[in-house]
């Protein structure tokens, strides 16, 4: 659904009005939630009408959706500066592998930055490979130097900001600037910061692609990604998505778009409590590297500052003298963390994560163990005291 009338609303603002159109509502706040694989014509003169326009808002065939999913679309297009629409996919996964295929043909060349997620890199250097399409990885660092790894195959960009597991904060708008003189489509997966920190397009992203799993949904109980795009390239991911067969269920949109509502609010604390803790965790002896885009140590962290407009809930941290075992005990020992994948729900996470295991381009050198926290709604002075403990698990391993 193109950008309507959102104006100059706050961001804070939109996330509780965007989508909330009468024409998805009705006389109710939410839009309700539409079950329905099969829409109904009046007659055969409306059922050939309706071959005509491939818009949210027109009744076709469940595939394509309905007020429900067209809403959510509607309310994240709106958060987009400069967006002509989104798409919604049933993962994150599906998000980014569908607007690669959107873009990618047989015999193109895809750059990828060296801190991807890991599933990126996976459907980069297996799927993509069998279709004839080459992946190389490049330093995140590099900046408006990536100009000099293009070549005449080059065809797109994905990057990720900061990444996931190392949270290097890459140079975005020097890197769209340079893919964009070399007639470059640029992607980016812009999980961590949502458009709410990071309005992708804005600084020369032709692709925003987000886990909505993550932050949008924020309780853990839903799968699903979103790809946000300009004029551009709007026409062609969504024929491409529904090529694919791409739809999430509208109880799943519902979910999400209710989400969405709090996002301001849940953002704000994640980010606040997630501060508190790294700062703590770096007066502690046994951290070495604290990795949060937001502290002057992490690499990038100065251009974060230029231009981001926030930090979330997700950052590592190294202890400086572990091993696999004491690092295993650390998070074995608490209490408040889980223990799984993914992030952005209102639960705080812990994952030992090695970096080294997925770089071809650069070399990870931090010589301790890495830790991955995502910081989650609980009291931070529980969580500091909950982590507090854990190292003392930690020493008795060492010892």
């Amino acid at each position: 659904m193109a950008n309507n009338d959102s104006g100059s609303k706050n961001p804070a603002t939109q996330v509780v009005t965007g989508g909330r159109r009468k024409i998805w509502t009705g006389a109710v706040v939410n839009p309700p939630v539409w079950r329905g694989s099969t829409h109904l014509y009046d007659n055969v003169a409306h059922l050939r009408e309706g071959l005509k326009s491939n818009d949210d808002g027109k009744f076709f065939y469940g595939r394509r959706g309905s007020p429900t999913q067209w809403s959510l679309a509607d309310a994240l297009t709106e958060m987009e500066p400069g967006a002509a629409g989104t798409m919604l996919y049933p993962s994150g996964v599906a998000a980014i592998s569908c607007s690669l295929l959107a873009v990618l043909q047989p015999g193109d060349e895809l750059l990828l930055t060296d801190s991807s997620y890991d599933p990126s890199r996976s459907f980069a250097d297996t799927f993509l490979k069998r279709m004839g399409v080459t992946a190389r990885y490049y330093d995140p660092m590099i900046g408006s130097d990536i100009a000099g790894l293009f070549s005449a195959k080059t065809k797109a960009v994905l990057m990720e900001s900061p990444g996931s597991l190392s949270f290097e904060v890459q140079d975005v708008p020097a890197i769209c600037k340079a893919a964009h003189a070399a007639g470059l489509v640029t992607l980016l997966d812009n999980t961590w910061a949502t458009s709410r920190f990071f309005p992708a397009l804005e600084h020369g992203v032709d692709i925003a692609i987000t886990a909505a799993t993550k932050y949008i949904v924020g309780h853990s109980d839903v799968m699903m990604g979103a790809v946000t795009t300009h004029d551009g390239y709007w026409t062609h991911l969504r024929r491409t998505a529904q090529q694919l067969g791409q739809v999430v269920s509208p109880d799943d949109a519902y979910l999400a778009a209710r989400g969405l509502r709090t996002l301001e609010v849940r953002l704000r604390q994640h980010e606040a409590s997630a501060l508190k803790i790294a700062h703590w965790l770096k007066q502690r002896p046994e951290v070495g590297l604290v990795l949060h885009p937001a502290l002057p140590d992490c690499p990038g962290h100065k251009i974060w500052k230029r231009d981001f407009t926030g930090s979330s809930g997700l950052f590592s941290f190294e202890l400086k003298d572990g091993d696999n075992q004491s690092r295993a005990a650390f998070i074995d020992a608490l209490t408040l963390f889980g223990i799984g994948y993914s992030w952005g729900g209102f639960e705080s996470l812990a994952l030992p994560v090695d970096p080294g295991k997925h770089r071809t381009a650069t070399e990870w050198t931090a010589s301790g163990t890495l830790v991955r926290l995502h910081i989650g709604l609980e009291d931070p002075d529980d969580l500091i005291a909950d982590l507090a403990k854990a190292f003392e698990h930690y020493h008795s391993a060492k010892s």
